[in-house]
């Protein structure tokens, strides 16, 4: 419980928690930010793990000239890429022996429908999911699963990660410390959080929908 509640008050802080985590490890900060990153984004067991507002923040705090803007988009760059390619990497080596044979949790037809998808919209997929938490960490995962075709995945991969990184960093580090930012900086955080997970709460809510309706 104790590290869930620390989990939380570093996303919710984040800005503080990583002025903090500058001041303390110095040029090692670059190596926590790639650890968090890459976690996220590559390994299915931590999808709880900061990302939109990770990035953002690491804007803010090159923008303040404790980190360098170059330095940081090289270094989330390189987590994000990796990550995703790991996680579909992981992913590509079941799926062919999930694809011999039904499991209790996984069905032959429905790989197929998830390969056909890949492959035919799978590049949209691997772009749009770079922006939602959760969601971010797992469409590459199924993606191997699904053994979509390595070299696009490969390129949407590197094409969505280029995107997400500066586009969120370059907010950061252009924005973040006008005055405005600094003063609402927690609500812009929360925002970023909610804009991140809104698709989910919007899917969520058709499926509601959906499921209430009478046949």
């Amino acid at each position: 419980m104790d590290v869930i509640l620390y989990l939380v008050d570093f996303i919710l802080n984040i800005d503080k928690h990583l002025f903090e985590l500058v001041a303390q490890y110095g040029i090692w900060i670059y190596a926590i930010l790639f650890a968090i990153v890459f976690c996220e984004t590559g390994l299915v067991v931590t999808p709880f793990l900061p990302g939109d507002s990770l990035l953002f923040a690491s804007g803010v705090v090159a923008g303040a000239g404790l980190m360098g803007y170059p330095e940081v988009l090289a270094t989330l760059l390189a987590a994000g890429i990796l990550g995703d390619a790991v996680n579909y990497s992981i992913g590509r080596k079941i799926g062919p022996g999930i694809f011999k044979k039904d499991t209790r949790f996984i069905k032959k037809k429905h790989l197929l429908h998830a390969h056909a998808f890949y492959e035919k919209h799978g590049g949209k997929a691997i772009i749009l999911a770079r922006f939602i938490p959760i969601v971010r960490t797992f469409a590459p995962f199924v993606a191997g699963i699904a053994i979509m075709n390595p070299a696009r995945f490969f390129f949407f991969n590197v094409t969505g990660c280029i995107v997400w990184v500066v586009g969120l960093v370059s907010v950061g580090y252009f924005l973040g410390n006008t005055p405005f930012a600094r003063d609402n900086f927690s609500l812009i955080v929360y925002l970023i959080i909610f804009i991140s997970v809104l698709p989910v709460i919007i899917e969520v809510v058709r499926a509601w929908f959906r499921k209430e309706k009478p046949e």
